[in-house]
């Protein structure tokens, strides 16, 4: 009779694609079969006067969906969903769905985390009696495993400058892309800026680089700092069409990037929409 497995549920939001929490899953991996389940309590963005929910949910989905496939690639099926912002909450809500052999709880260190100032792992491991271990990721050790590159494009998102800015940075070492097309007004409906996006994805996973993107808030500069707030993003590649054509130059965009973030910020010009 074959050994029955493990049952782990998994609770990360902004750490969850973190090596540190895939390393903890990989070592129960290796002790013998296991279920992985995991959960993410979405946050709410910290930027912007209204909150678009489906943005938010979209970022956190992308995470998760990173998460997912960073286990597949060390021979872990999991299934994962997106939960209540409310992390506690959330782990009961999963208990109560589904009985856990174990919980693994992931955190930015002390300093970052709001989770653990509200004493998280503590609580869960009082209220559901099942062993609980607590992980810890630290974002910024893990950039030295694959730099987060976050990109930022609307009209010129499938341009050719675009797409080649972003071969030679794959080429230059490890990279996690994330693509944000932020769609305002007035320029075309949200299905066509997906369909661009979708375009965009296509294409790069067809040149061998791995992208997740979302189109986001309309606002291309709120959107940029709740991006550097979900992916904790290394580097930025800022797409536009020329300072004759771009809204976003008339804004001066790109020098507000740079001043409000002491990450690289590369500005790529295409003549193509």
């Amino acid at each position: 009779m074959s050994e029955a497995a493990k049952r782990i549920l998994v609770v990360a939001n902004e750490t969850v694609a973190g090596k540190a929490l895939i390393d903890a899953v990989k070592r129960r991996a290796d002790e013998g079969p296991i279920s992985v389940h995991v959960i993410c309590p979405q946050n709410e963005p910290k930027h912007g006067y209204v909150i678009f929910d489906e943005h938010t949910r979209d970022s956190t989905q992308n995470r998760l969906d990173m998460t997912l496939a960073l286990l597949d690639e060390i021979g872990v099926k999991a299934d994962g969903e997106i939960m209540d912002p409310d992390p506690y909450a959330a782990i009961m809500d999963a208990l109560g769905e589904e009985d856990y052999d174990e919980i693994i709880v992931s955190t930015h260190p002390q300093t970052r985390s709001g989770w653990l100032r509200e004493n998280l792992v503590d609580r869960v491991a009082r209220a559901t009696r099942r062993p609980v271990e607590h992980v810890v990721v630290d974002v910024g050790a893990d950039r030295d495993e694959a730099k987060r590159t976050l990109v930022v494009a609307n009209q010129t998102v499938s341009g050719r400058p675009l797409i080649d800015a972003v071969k030679r940075k794959a080429g230059e070492g490890a990279r996690n892309f994330v693509v944000i097309l932020p769609q305002g007004e007035g320029e075309g409906s949200e299905e066509e800026a997906a369909e661009r996006l979708a375009q965009t994805l296509e294409e790069l996973q067809e040149a061998g680089i791995e992208a997740v993107g979302q189109v986001v808030h309309p606002d291309p500069y709120t959107a940029i700092q709740n991006a550097m707030q979900a992916y904790a993003a290394d580097e930025v590649i800022i797409s536009t069409f020329p300072e004759t054509r771009s809204g976003w130059l008339r804004s001066d965009l790109v020098e507000r990037v740079r001043s409000s973030t002491s990450r690289p910020v590369d500005h790529v010009v295409s003549e193509e929409g």
